[in-house]
């Protein structure tokens, strides 16, 4: 298992736990309540999506990646597609930067 598959197995751990948000509204009551530890943004997620995003976490401190396409999103959290999620869990979230650190495409904040 690489680490972009470990990061995405850790998404589906985070989720069995009821440490993830998936799905606008849920991502953004998480940044907005504090409750955010990290937000994952689709690479393939709309230009004005990805700023919205980038944005509301940029002001509340949350730290914001785009890695992965919408499917493998969503596959990782049991749904079809998922433009972004959020990971409230700080050891969780932790585990997944850690994974990421060579296979974000882009980091924000």
């Amino acid at each position: 298992m690489n680490d972009a598959e470990r990061a995405l197995a850790t998404l589906g751990l985070a989720l069995r736990a009821g440490k993830l948000e998936s799905g606008d509204e849920g991502v953004m009551k998480a940044v907005r309540s504090g409750a955010a530890r990290l937000v994952i943004v689709a690479t393939d997620a709309s230009a004005n999506a990805m700023k919205k995003y980038t944005d509301k976490c940029k002001y509340y401190g949350v730290p914001c990646i785009a890695a992965f396409d919408r499917k493998a999103l969503g596959r990782s959290v049991g749904k079809p597609e998922r433009v972004a999620v959020a990971v409230t869990d700080t050891g969780l979230s932790e585990l997944v930067l850690k994974c990421m650190a060579n296979h974000a495409e882009e980091e924000f904040h």
